[in-house]
């Protein structure tokens, strides 16, 4: 399946953990599942006028939910991570994308 770059990115991740990243110059975006790290690189410097240095993906677990009043679970469906370090300059993510 070829994948457009403007469909590899899903979504930023905005978390407590997320946000310190930012400080160190590190990003962390909900991806395709079938992108890889060639792939995320060029969509994050396509979409943001940003140089990437190196970018580490990791397959997200779904969480065990539960389902009814028996012992029923279920998943709920997992997703892929991509944390993105720049090159050196700053970029406020977050503010373009509102």
């Amino acid at each position: 399946m070829k994948l457009d770059l403007n469909d590899v990115i899903i979504a930023p991740v905005i978390s407590e953990k997320s946000t310190q990243l930012a400080g160190t110059k590190r990003y962390v975006f909900k991806v395709h599942k079938e992108a890889n790290k060639i792939m995320v690189k060029e969509a994050v410097e396509k979409l943001f006028p940003v140089k990437v240095e190196a970018c580490n993906l990791m397959n997200v677990k779904g969480k065990k939910r539960r389902i009814n009043r028996r012992n029923a679970f279920t998943f709920t469906p997992g997703w892929k991570k991509a944390v993105v370090t720049l090159k050196e300059g700053e970029f406020d993510f977050f503010e373009t994308l509102q």
